[in-house]
């Protein structure tokens, strides 16, 4: 017996986009969320580009903003961390720690994982202190914090985290990778102290501090902070599918059986206009494909 018709796992702006338009429809999608809802939207400093908010608004009131409008429509959202997505005879089955779910159709609107930084041992104690969402630290202040990286994340939550602390950004290139209006804000703020081609050698603890070992091409010295924020890109969140639906997962898409959706499935351009819009014609696809179903 499928317990529910669609399953949309992740509940960031795609999977509650696609939540609202098929409560529309009057089709009951039940959501799987492993932490709390909004994705990548917790870590925003400020949103600027999505329409009917000509001043920006910051990330986590968007996200309140959107789980108002979900629990509006009574869509039904189960804090449950996906452990394993399996398809066998035209049946999914969704395993998390609590159950087991079977259903006609899934939603992969599962987001992205941070790239984990590598290339050196990092002590247990120090790891405490190696994060890479700026949530984590959302209430940090009056503190030396590092961020690693050159791109759009990084300088979001360097601006993000300035407001209350000091940050330094280690970038360990040449050159920034994030859109001109992030590098004139980090640039002019002066709390935040930006370094071009510096590597971090080691990470050791200290009391309730890191050590960064740094170097660059004249010079090596230790850094002290608080916390490091890691920022060196993020991949599709796709642990959890059996490689019997990987096999499949052409075909599986190809019939309107599994859908993947925001930033799962859109590369770098993880913006939350998009995942809206794909969450939205994502839904669209279902009703029709259950309505063209129906009538057969």
């Amino acid at each position: 017996m499928k317990d529910n018709n669609v399953v949309i796992i992740g509940a960031g702006p795609a999977g509650i986009a696609a939540a609202i338009q098929l409560k529309r429809y009057g089709i009951n999608p039940l959501i799987l969320e492993r932490r709390d809802i909004g994705g990548l939207l917790r870590n925003a400093h400020s949103v600027e580009n999505y329409p009917g908010f000509p001043k920006g608004i910051p990330g986590p009131e968007l996200v309140a903003l959107l789980k108002q409008q979900l629990d509006a429509w009574g869509a039904t959202v189960c804090y449950e961390e996906v452990r394993e997505l399996d398809y066998e005879d035209n049946v999914f089955t969704v395993m998390t720690a609590q159950q087991e779910r079977a259903c006609d159709i899934v939603v992969l609107a599962s987001g992205t994982k941070p790239r984990v930084l590598t290339g050196f041992n990092i002590s247990q104690e120090a790891e405490k202190r190696v994060v890479y969402e700026v949530v984590q630290l959302r209430q940090t202040e009056q503190k030396k914090l590092a961020i690693i990286g050159a791109g759009d994340a990084a300088f979001d939550y360097a601006l993000n985290l300035s407001e209350k602390n000091d940050v330094t950004i280690l970038n360990r290139g040449t050159a920034t990778k994030c859109i001109p209006v992030l590098e004139k804000r980090v640039f002019e703020k002066e709390n935040i102290d930006y370094k071009a081609e510096t590597q971090i050698k080691s990470i050791t603890s200290h009391g309730q501090k890191l050590v960064l070992t740094c170097s660059n091409a004249s010079s090596e010295w230790d850094m002290i902070v608080s916390y490091l924020l890691v920022a060196i890109g993020r991949e599709p969140c796709l642990d959890f599918v059996t490689n019997n639906v990987v096999k499949k997962l052409v075909r599986l898409r190809m019939r309107k059986k599994l859908y993947m959706i925001g930033d799962v499935n859109n590369d770098i351009y993880r913006q939350t206009a998009i995942a809206v819009g794909d969450g939205i014609k994502c839904a669209m696809e279902i009703h029709r494909t259950m309505k063209e179903s129906t009538c057969a």
